[in-house]
């Protein structure tokens, strides 16, 4: 090379990249692997399009939530979806269906049998069709939002604040008050019919906490407010290996030191003992009694340090970004919102891989 001054100024440069020493590229994840986590997306498939399908598939979507809604939903509508999503190298790993949220079996009323039966043969069916997981939660009263607001980045998000909601939202919304007790008499009548149904089709029962962590709403108790909640749930499925959480990280992260254990010792205790199903992937600005729902990178929850505990316990279930906030442009599936979830998931996720081992 002849040495000119441009030459010249190049090489100290080069001579330090030469010395620095190689390191193979890490492994792809291939979340097909049962020992990994896998990312998802919530998808309702009766209503999304094969474009929306495709465009998953391009960020490299390979599993969702699939969302079926209340209507009738026979072994063949679900199995149809199964199929259609097949077409897009599309997993379901999680199915929700509405039966349980019907207001006569949350609040413990007649005809609660019937919805029963309804949610029983939507467990049959996912265990047919090899779902493994189905999510539930038990709030029939419950408000989650007090107000949309732009974020300090600009983008679109859900507010929550408690003085509003007393104040300009909340009101009784049935006959009467629902006390503690008879919420869980009603969830205990309920997983004591469904559980071993679940058991025998091989299904998973992922149980949502409450949010926000408010223990009354609109005059109807919430149970899942806190560690003790979750305890209690704990007991009443006993030994079962097919009750466990869809644990919200930002539900958790909204309540702060109110919830009796944080983020991480929620991870180690029930994440240790493989009671942890699905996760959903949310940050916070901040812990209540107000709070605005943010991008992962842009909460106060450390969401890297979620996702290396969460590899720590060797957790191999999903992993969804929850509530996506509303980009510039964005609508129906909130494509770049969810494109920039999914990829910073996805970056986390291969770090603590290399890092836990």
């Amino acid at each position: 090379m002849k040495l000119t001054r441009r030459n010249l100024l190049k090489l100290p440069a080069a001579a330090g990249l030469a010395a620095l020493p190689l390191r193979p590229a890490p492994p792809l994840i291939d979340e097909y692997d049962p020992g990994n986590l896998k990312i998802a997306h919530r998808v309702n498939v009766r209503s999304v399009t094969d474009d929306d399908l495709l465009f998953l598939r391009q960020i490299g979507m390979r599993w969702i939530h699939a969302e079926f809604g209340g209507q009738d939903t026979p072994y063949e509508v679900i199995r149809a979806a199964q199929e259609r999503l097949a077409r897009f190298h599309i997993k379901i790993y999680t199915g929700v269906h509405d039966s349980y949220r019907s207001l006569r079996l949350q609040l413990g009323q007649p005809g609660r049998d019937q919805d029963i039966e309804t949610f029983q043969r939507f467990l049959r069916d996912c265990g047919r069709l090899g779902i493994p997981v189905a999510k539930i939660d038990w709030h029939p009263a419950n408000t989650y939002t007090t107000a949309m607001v732009d974020s300090p980045r600009g983008y679109q998000a859900r507010q929550f604040t408690l003085a509003d909601f007393r104040s300009k939202v909340e009101k009784q919304r049935f006959e009467r008050e629902y006390p503690a007790e008879e919420i869980w008499a009603s969830y205990t009548y309920f997983l004591k019919a469904v559980l071993p149904v679940a058991e025998k089709a091989n299904v998973k029962l992922a149980l949502h906490p409450d949010d926000p962590p408010v223990s009354k709403m609109n005059g109807v108790a919430k149970l899942f407010t806190h560690y003790d909640g979750y305890r209690r749930a704990d007991e009443i499925a006993g030994s079962s290996r097919h009750w466990g959480l869809t644990f919200c990280i930002g539900t958790w992260s909204e309540g702060g030191e109110q919830m009796g254990k944080n983020v991480f010792e929620m991870i180690r205790d029930f994440g240790g003992r493989g009671k942890i199903f699905t996760v959903h992937f949310r940050n916070v600005s901040s812990t209540m009694p107000s709070f605005v729902e943010t991008f992962p990178d842009d909460g106060y929850m450390d969401m890297y340090q979620v996702m290396k505990a969460l590899r720590q316990v060797r957790f191999s279930g999903s992993a969804v970004p929850d509530h996506v906030p509303g980009l510039a442009g964005d609508q129906g599936l909130r494509r770049a919102g969810t494109a920039y979830c999914v990829a910073y998931m996805r970056a986390l996720l291969r770090r603590a891989n290399e890092e836990v081992g």
